[in-house]
């Protein structure tokens, strides 16, 4: 599955703070390799370089919560 920028994605890997975490697409990269590679923002910072078998589509908009609550 590919992803498009301002998509949610659920960031899985272990390495990174952001393990775990939902963010935003802010970017896609293609190598002269034809692989592709995403820069992710969450709340608290971006992850730049993410592989996307590293990311999973997400259920809703990470701050849909926070807003239901208020």
């Amino acid at each position: 599955m590919s992803f498009e920028e301002d998509d949610h994605v659920v960031l899985h890997d272990e390495h990174s703070e952001f393990d775990g975490e939902t963010g935003t697409i802010t970017q896609t990269m293609e190598s002269m390799f034809g692989d592709v590679t995403y820069t992710v923002s969450f709340e608290d910072g971006q992850e730049a370089g993410v592989p996307e078998d590293a990311l999973e589509a997400a259920d809703e908009a990470p701050d849909a919560d926070a807003d239901a609550d208020e």
